[in-house]
C-alpha cells in the first residue's frame, strides 16, 4: 500500500489486507476501508485499529462471512470508540465533535460485501467481452444531505424537527452543521449529553435532542463476483466530485496497474484545476491551508479481481491472495 500525505494532520486514513479474515481454512480473503475523517484524525484511526479485528473474531465464531458480521462489527467500533469519549470527555470535549466516513469492501467464498456509512463509494469495473469497454458498476450507497432522498429519510425520523436539514450557502446539512447522515463516531449529533459545555458553541444545538440525529448503521450490499469483474474502484468523496464512476474504471483500465491509485487521485486534481481555470502545476503551489477550498481530501484504493481464484477458492487450503491493491490518501487542508 502506497500512501500519500500532503500535510502533517492526517484526517483519513485507507488500509489494505489480504489472506484470511478469520482462523478458517477457507479462502481467499481480500478487504480494504477508506476512513474519510472529519474534525480531526481520532475517529478515522480508531477504525483502521479496531474494525478488521472485530470482523475476524465475529467470523470465526460464526464460522462464516454474513452482513450480520459486518453490521455487528461496526456496532462494536462505534461502541468502542464512545467508550472512550466518555473517557476523555471530561479534559478532552472536542473528541465528541470528531467522526468518519467509513467504506469497506471484502472479497471471500466468491461473493463481494460493500458497506459504507457517509459519502465515499465504491465502483465496480466490468469487462464487456462484446465491446471491449469497461463498464462502471456502483457497488455503495450513498448518505448525504445533498440526496433528496437522504433528505426525506431524515425528514421522515424527524418529523417534529422543521431544522433537521438546512441549506447554508446553497449545501444541504444536517441541523445545519454536516453533509453525511451517517457516520462513526460524531457523539454530539447521537447522545445529547456530549452536546453541551464545554463542547465549543459551534458545534452545540440550541435544542435537545431525544434520539440520535446521525446513524452507524451501515448500507450493505451483497453480490456475487462475476467472471469480467475486472476491480473494484474505492475512494473517498473528494475523487467523486471531480471525475464520473465511468471516467474512473477508464482510467484504471487503460493505464498500468502500478501507481494507478496516485494517477487517480492526479486526475482529479486536474480536473479541480480546470474548474478554476488554472494549471495542474499552479495549483499544487498553493499553500496546503488555502488548497482546501478548490478540492476535498481524496484516498483511493483499487482492488483488482482474479475472477478465476475467487471463485475457486473453497476447494483451496489456506489463505489465497487473489486481490492486488493500489491505495493512496492525499489530503488536502
Amino acid at each position: 500500500m502506497a500512501v500519500f500525505q500532503a500535510n502533517k494532520l492526517l484526517e483519513d486514513q485507507s488500509q489494505v489486507e489480504s489472506g484470511s479474515l478469520s482462523l478458517m481454512d477457507s479462502g481467499p480473503f481480500g478487504s480494504c476501508g477508506i476512513y474519510d475523517g472529519h474534525g480531526g484524525p481520532e475517529v478515522a484511526q480508531y477504525i483502521t485499529n479496531h474494525l478488521f479485528g472485530h470482523i475476524k473474531r465475529l467470523m470465526t465464531e460464526q464460522q462464516s462471512m454474513s452482513v450480520d458480521v459486518i453490521r455487528k462489527a461496526i456496532q462494536a467500533t462505534e461502541d468502542g470508540f464512545f467508550s472512550l469519549v466518555s473517557q476523555q470527555w471530561p479534559l478532552n470535549p472536542h473528541i465528541a465533535s470528531v467522526g468518519s466516513c467509513c467504506l469497506i469492501g471484502i472479497v471471500c467464498d466468491g461473493a463481494i460485501y460493500v458497506s459504507n456509512l457517509g459519502d465515499s463509494r465504491a465502483v465496480l469495473g466490468r469487462l464487456v467481452k462484446a465491446t471491449g469497454e469497461i463498464l462502471a458498476m456502483q457497488l455503495s450507497a450513498e448518505h448525504n444531505a445533498s440526496i433528496e432522498s437522504i433528505r426525506k429519510e431524515l425528514q421522515s425520523m424527524h418529523p417534529n424537527d422543521p431544522q433537521i436539514v438546512v441549506q447554508k450557502h446553497n449545501v444541504w446539512r444536517v441541523k445545519g452543521l454536516i453533509q453525511i447522515s451517517r457516520s462513526i463516531g460524531d457523539a454530539f449529533l447521537k447522545k445529547a449529553e456530549y452536546n453541551r459545555e464545554p463542547l465549543d458553541a459551534k458545534f452545540r444545538l440550541r435544542e435537545t435532542f431525544r434520539k440520535p440525529i446521525l446513524s452507524a448503521v451501515p448500507s450493505i450490499s451483497t453480490q456475487m463476483v462475476h467472471p469480467n469483474d475486472q476491480f473494484i474502484i474505492f475512494a473517498s468523496d473528494g475523487l467523486w466530485e471531480q471525475i464520473s464512476n465511468q471516467d474512473a474504471v477508464n482510467i484504471v483500465q487503460n493505464n498500468p496497474r502500478k501507481g494507478i491509485a496516485r494517477r487517480l487521485v492526479k486526475a482529479a486534481i486536474v480536473q479541480a484545476a480546470k474548474k478554476r481555470e488554472m494549471r495542474y502545476s499552479d495549483l499544487m503551489k498553493i499553500d496546503r491551508d488555502v488548497r482546501r477550498h478548490f478540492h476535498d481530501d481524496i484516498s483511493v484504493t483499487v482492488l483488482f479481481l482474479d475472477s478465476n481464484l475467487v471463485s475457486n477458492s473453497s476447494s483451496r487450503k489456506g489463505p489465497v491472495v487473489s486481490l492486488r491493491a493500489g491505495s493512496l490518501t492525499q489530503p488536502i487542508k
